[in-house]
């Protein structure tokens, strides 16, 4: 079997997290039977991380040529180590890469790397939330989109930085080798498994979740494991130390929907899930939280695919 390819692209200065979030995804993708080649390339002949650590074992741009299978993956930066003088080292390889077709991607700062390269021209794009404002002022061509964990763009994705790169290489995992397989790389590197807002949501637990707003994330999880309980504002206020009002403001900002509405959608499409198995109605309704097994059918009752039992 011929390995899928994965370049990573390393600045000067790169921030070893956004680095080797992606990098461990692939590197437990090929441990779990995906075949993967994993090559380092570097417009320095001895690119450092912004933490103080070396790389050795990095090849020249100019020995690696892209290919429309290729997966390139550029690391997030110090900016301020990030010098526009070397610009003709890179952006003419950088461009070439993607004329080939090859999905490219910015963790963290990269971001600025590909705007530089003219390569989000006119695109939505995003990068870490202390950085957007000024992603957007340098290049005023970009759609810089706020409060998401990654944004596709055709074959060009952008992360927010950090640990969001993991949440990139786990949905470029999805798009080539299913959801089955990427939940379980999820399970082996324990991070939970979220998807930005235009992938398809198949699971209940990743709907609203595109956001990068860690009380609203926390908020979710703890309703998530309490669907059969009566779950109050107040109860969850409380779990990030907010005022109810706050957590109604802060929650529809983050997910665009009001809790109330989350909490109904989470029930009915657990519930569905749990009778497709052929479970009885009224346990079902008991695990879910509805009040009666025939609130359970009245929500219900315009899916024809279901046989109550």
């Amino acid at each position: 079997m011929i390995p899928n390819r994965v370049i990573f692209f390393l600045f000067d200065g790169v921030h070893l997290l956004d680095l080797a979030g992606a990098v461990t995804v692939f590197v437990e993708a090929i441990c779990c039977g995906q075949p993967y080649e994993l090559k380092y390339v570097s417009p320095y002949n001895h690119p450092g991380t912004s933490s103080g650590l070396g790389f050795a074992a990095v090849d020249p741009l100019d020995s690696v040529t892209v290919m429309p299978d290729d997966i390139l993956i550029i690391a997030g930066m110090d900016l301020r180590r990030w010098d526009r003088a070397d610009d003709a080292l890179w952006i003419p390889w950088l461009q070439a890469a993607a004329a080939t077709g090859a999905t490219v991607c910015s963790v963290c700062t990269a971001a600025f790397a590909l705007a530089a390269a003219g390569l989000l021209d006119g695109q939505h794009c995003t990068t870490h939330w202390a950085q957007t404002t000024f992603l957007q002022q340098q290049f005023p061509r970009l759609k810089v989109v706020e409060n998401r964990l990654f944004v596709k763009s055709g074959r060009i994705y952008t992360s927010a930085g950090i640990a969001t790169g993991i949440d990139m290489a786990l949905s470029l995992i999805e798009e080539r080798h299913g959801i089955a397989f990427a939940s379980l790389l999820a399970k082996v590197l324990v991070v939970p498994m979220r998807r930005d807002g235009s992938s398809p949501q198949d699971s209940i637990f990743l709907q609203n979740r595109q956001h990068i707003n860690h009380q609203i994330h926390q908020v979710q999880d703890y309703i998530g494991a309490h669907l059969h309980q009566k779950l109050t504002l107040s109860e969850l206020a409380d779990q990030v130390f907010i005022s109810p009002r706050n957590l109604t403001r802060l929650f529809k900002t983050a997910t665009g929907t009001t809790i109330g509405d989350y909490i109904q959608k989470l029930r009915r499409e657990k519930a569905l899930l749990l009778l497709k198995s052929e479970h009885k109605v009224a346990w079902v309704a008991r695990e879910c939280g509805f009040k009666s097994p025939n609130q359970l059918r009245q929500l219900i009752k315009k899916d024809t695919s279901l046989r109550l039992s």
